[in-house]
């Protein structure tokens, strides 16, 4: 799925659109996202050493996760996030680098949906954890 397909599932845009593609083998979300060069995160994190910052990453993640949620809950509702558990930051990332996510659905309780992703450069885990969303009916939201 490119951007443009991404964007009418998605309610990101840009600068905060944080996936390239998205795929789904039937059990695994997959994406990717390459770092640009000055990203609106890396230019003051930091000035000489333009390091993504951890909640970066677990927004890639999150933006990369949406494929394992029912097609029908993505076209009549909103994800936000609900929550973060085990998250773990192993390697520093940079501007040039490809972030590949993987996400696996782990259960829902009612509109809650709770899934396992992975974060990977060049076939290295730079963060992992448990990510939890809830899933809120676009009618209750004041869309401005």
């Amino acid at each position: 799925m490119t951007r443009e397909e991404i964007k009418q599932i998605i309610p990101h845009r840009e600068p905060m659109l944080l996936v390239d593609e998205i795929g789904n083998d039937g059990e695994y979300a997959t994406a990717k996202y390459t770092i640009r060069e000055n990203e609106f995160f890396t230019t003051g994190h930091f000035p000489g050493y333009p390091v993504v910052p951890g909640v970066i990453l677990c927004e890639i993640m999150a933006q990369g996760s949406v494929m394992v949620i029912p097609g029908e809950d993505l076209k009549t509702h909103t994800t936000f996030y609900g929550g973060l558990n085990n998250v773990k930051f192993k390697k520093s990332v940079f501007p040039g680098d490809t972030v590949c996510t993987r996400t696996k659905l782990k259960g829902r309780r009612g509109p809650a949906v709770f899934v396992e992703s992975v974060a990977t450069v060049n076939d290295q885990v730079v963060c992992s954890g448990e990510l939890i969303f809830m899933l809120v009916p676009n009618e209750k939201l004041n869309k401005q």
